[in-house]
């Protein structure tokens, strides 16, 4: 209610001369003058209308002033209305008494005094209208003290969100903060802070002497240098450093410091980040020793290439690109079975049977190897590679591996310290010996005797030529991706084989109908018999409990369900599998460590190497999976 805004003022009387008499009177307060000639017509004003002032008789018929004051009072929304009585007879103090219990705030006797009743009527008349305003500004406040603690709560929440996410980040980030008040000479650590630091939270007490003692001797002047610095130039500024924690755990830090200046321009406080950068610094060693590496390697690769073009000779240029990609394949050979074990060695069952893959057709068994699994060392590996490779391609050329009913027998034990190996021919054309001076037989010699420090010695039999190698071996841990086990004369792995007859059961798991089909009809070509191919985990599982089967082929995802539980049931018999899958291999790597995981499909050449080439008669078991190993991808984790 503005303070200009004009308040009713009701006038209850039953006879219209004095009505008028009030009218008259209180016209000159300027108000709203409403007039009721009973008490019923007033009780109607009342209920539609905001009334400041009720002037009322005392004597009215039906309802005189005294009840219509009492249900006046009696309704909550007339309590503080003012009720001014006018009366023309005599009244005892009993009377007013009774008026005043009624809801009246004073009496006007009769005659009435114009000046006595506008002055009354005109106080209560202002005193309603600065209640009416006091309420307003108090709901105003109300409203505004409301509004203003909402927008509090919202900063406040907005406040901690904002906190909580820089908390998180920094402790996402392994970063922490701190403050340094210079005034004051307090300095603050955050949670984050104490973390990289590897000091108790609780107790550590944040002193020049407490972080001195935490930073590596070699990078507290550095460090200093930087803050000293930042107070003089309110600058920001990046330092790289070492501390020691508690744990005797050395971590790399990378700190930040800016000062902060106050109302009179003075550096007042420097705050700072701490990022927790060891991962990173860990990172980059490795990879500066990878790129010194892989320039080595690269170096001594190119050298080899270099000097076997130099030294190879031949009739013609045919003969001759056939003699160097041959050694650079055998190379190449060694070098993919060490990349698989990061170049901590190679498995010599994996490196013979790669090296003398070309030559087992289309008799698989004329070439048989035997000897217990173990791991080369990367340059031993690659010298015996060359070596076997010019074995086998003087085999090929002019002794046992010329002739379709010949073949050659690889053996091999350890001897103490030394690995001995026996090259064997048999059933070839009778033979010459080479000259000593032959380029196959430089690079072998070159190869065990200058480069291993080993010895050669060759004898050429009449139906074919025995060659003994002889080198250092120091023993080695096998690593992943090694055959588990030894190679007997059958081709099987010395976990025993499972003796199943002529041919062979293969459960065969593959959710795609087409590489299905073609992997079906490739393994029938290999005389193989054939359990599915089924597309879903439930078939399998039930055909295996059905059937026997002798090995197995798992597509990993089928459609969305995991090849698992039939690997596990495999497990269980004592089955050999391998898997496939078209995507990374990662999980089932860590899940199944020991099998081996190839990219799919699984095509006729690959499967013959599974199936028929070192296994002529029965399905090898062991932890590795199938012992063959071949050039197609293969993928680990």
């Amino acid at each position: 209610m503005r303070s200009d805004e004009k308040v009713n003022i009701l006038l209850v009387d039953d006879q219209p001369g004095k009505l008028l008499s009030y009218e008259v009177i209180l016209r000159e307060i300027d108000e709203n003058l409403i007039k009721a000639s009973s008490g019923r017509e007033a009780l109607e004003y009342l209920l539609k209308t905001d009334i400041a002032v009720v002037l009322m008789d005392v004597c009215m018929p039906e309802l005189d002033g005294f009840e219509l004051a009492a249900m006046i009072r009696d309704h909550p929304r007339f309590r503080r209305t003012a009720i001014i009585f006018i009366s023309a007879i005599h009244l005892t103090d009993v009377d007013r008494l009774r008026g005043y219990e009624m809801g009246a705030v004073d009496y006007v006797p009769v005659p009435v005094i114009p000046e006595v009743l506008r002055a009354k009527v005109k106080v209560f008349a202002e005193l309603y209208r600065k209640s009416r305003q006091l309420e307003q500004l108090n709901a105003e406040l109300e409203r505004r003290v409301a509004d203003r603690t909402a927008e509090l709560e919202r900063s406040t929440r907005r406040l901690q969100q904002s906190e909580d996410r820089r908390n998180l980040a920094l402790a996402a980030g392994k970063m922490g903060s701190w403050d340094w008040d210079l005034v004051q000479g307090d300095c603050a650590w955050d949670e984050g802070q104490k973390q990289i630091f590897g000091v108790d939270p609780a107790s550590f007490e944040v002193t020049v002497a407490s972080v001195r003692g935490l930073v590596h001797r070699d990078d507290w002047k550095l460090l200093r240098r930087a803050i000293k610095q930042a107070r003089l130039d309110a600058g920001s500024y990046q330092v790289e450093f070492r501390i020691c924690r508690p744990d005797a755990g050395v971590r790399w830090c990378l700190g930040t410091a800016a000062a902060s200046k106050d109302a009179a321009n003075r550096i007042s406080r420097i705050s700072g980040v701490t990022i927790d950068i060891t991962d990173r610094k860990e990172a980059e060693e490795r990879q500066l020793l990878l790129a010194r590496e892989v320039d080595h390697r690269a170096k001594n690769a190119l050298a080899v290439v270099h000097a076997i073009v130099s030294l190879t000779r031949a009739d013609n240029i045919k003969q001759f690109v056939a003699a160097v990609e041959g050694r650079i394949q055998a190379l190449a050979r060694a070098h993919s079975l060490l990349s698989e074990s990061r170049w901590r060695g190679a498995n010599i069952v994996e490196l013979i049977q790669e090296e003398l893959a070309p030559y087992r057709a289309p008799n698989f068994d004329r070439v048989r190897i035997s000897g217990n699994s173990l791991s080369l060392e990367p340059s031993t590996a690659q010298a015996l590679a060359l070596a076997l490779h010019e074995l086998a391609t003087n085999a090929a050329k002019y002794g046992a591996l010329s002739l379709p009913s010949g073949g050659v027998q690889v053996a091999w034990e350890l001897k103490g310290a030394r690995l001995e190996l026996r090259w064997a021919e048999r059933g070839g054309p009778p033979v010459e010996p080479s000259a000593p001076g032959g380029f196959g037989i430089r690079v072998i010699k070159a190869s065990v005797e200058s480069q291993l420090g080993g010895a050669v010695a060759f004898d050429w039999q009449h139906d074919g030529l025995r060659c003994a190698i002889s080198i250092p071996h120091e023993v080695r841990p096998e690593f992943p991706g090694d055959s588990q086990a030894s190679i007997q004369k059958s081709g099987t792995n010395g976990a025993g084989p499972i003796e199943v007859g002529s041919r062979k059961r293969v459960l065969l798991v593959e959710d795609e109908s087409l590489i299905a089909m073609m992997m079906d009809q490739s393994l029938r070509e290999l005389d193989l018999d054939v359990v599915g191919p089924f597309g879903t985990v439930q078939e399998a599982l039930a055909a295996i409990n059905r059937e026997p089967v002798d090995a197995g082929i798992l597509d990993i995802n089928l459609a969305g369900e995991m090849a698992y539980p039939i690997a596990r049931l495999l497990q269980a018999r004592k089955v050999p599998f391998v898997f496939m899958t078209g995507y990374g291999a990662e999980t089932t790597a860590a899940l199944f460590p020991d099998v081996r995981i190839f990219q799919k499909p699984l095509e006729r050449e690959m499967l013959r190497e599974l199936f028929v080439a070192n296994v002529p008669n029965a399905i090898s078991v062991g932890a590795a999976g199938f012992a063959p190993r071949s050039g197609y991808a293969e993928l680990r984790g």
